[in-house]
């Protein structure tokens, strides 16, 4: 059984994650909780002000000792490492999980697209890879579950722009920004351009939706006891990208967040939906 503090920092770092992940079976479940404790932990070492640089390598650090079958007493790594071995993730993926985070140590902007999709690959793409690796999909699935994770990090990345622009961080491509006239995504700047704003995030919504609607396409491999927790997440951030089209002046008013009610009416609806 999972411990109630990995559990906690899945519950915490993740609303809609925790509460759509309620409907997988309990092994999954307990899986996909070790999961999200390990990179909610490493992410929390880097989003934070001032940022906790020597505690990130330390964690990376006993992330390898662990890796080479040394318990290093902090079970969310442990806990992590067992996992990688049971589901056989690559240890590329976690590596390339973890130069995205030391990328928000280092880097504030992005130049272009290809730029913005390497940290999202190790950001987002590879927790695609590794819950396809827990469910144990097809490999056929994994370029459909790296695409569905590469969309949700997406609508993040639009959601959390206040949230980034207090970090110092920027991840849209500065191409697309000069594109619309925007030379930050400070309010102040905004403001002097809001259409140029409103435009420029239907633009990135436009192109989550063409990641989103390519990542469905692989929903058949998922059987139906998972697809309800990955489908309901799924609906829950289509439903924050719409939110956030009809107005995109919302992000820097406050979080755009499905509440939990919200979430696991879709959840029921999902359940009977599929058994139709």
């Amino acid at each position: 059984m999972v411990r109630q503090d990995i559990q906690e920092i899945f519950r915490k770092g993740s609303r809609t994650y925790f509460s759509s992940s309620r409907f997988f079976p309990r092994p999954i479940r307990e899986d996909v909780s070790l999961l999200y404790a390990f990179v909610r932990s490493a992410d929390n070492f880097v989003d934070v002000i001032p940022q906790k640089s020597q505690a990130f390598y330390a964690f990376w650090d006993r992330y390898k000792q662990s890796l080479c079958k040394k318990p290093v007493g902090d079970p969310v790594i442990d806990s992590f490492t067992d996992l990688m071995r049971r589901k056989k993730f690559q240890p590329e993926w976690t590596e390339a999980f973890l130069r995205s985070m030391e990328m928000d140590l280092q880097k504030t902007t992005y130049d272009s697209l290809e730029d913005t999709l390497i940290y999202i690959h190790g950001s987002a793409e590879v927790i695609g890879l590794m819950m396809a690796a827990i469910m144990e999909l097809d490999a056929s699935s994994h370029p459909h579950a790296a695409l569905l994770g590469r969309a949700m990090q997406f609508i993040n990345f639009i959601r959390d722009i206040a949230e980034d622009q207090k970090l110092g961080r920027n991840y849209f491509p500065q191409k697309d920004m000069k594109q619309f006239q925007l030379p930050s995504l400070d309010i102040s700047a905004v403001l002097n351009n809001q259409n140029g704003f409103e435009t420029f995030i239907r633009a990135q919504i436009h192109r989550y939706r063409k990641w989103q609607s390519q990542a469905e396409t692989g929903f058949h491999f998922i059987p139906y006891r998972c697809f309800i927790p990955i489908k309901t997440a799924s609906d829950m951030y289509q439903w924050t990208a719409e939110t956030i089209e009809k107005n995109p002046m919302i992000v820097y008013n406050k979080k755009v967040k499905p509440s939990n009610v919200r979430i696991w009416r879709k959840a029921f609806f999902n359940l009977f939906a599929a058994k139709l």
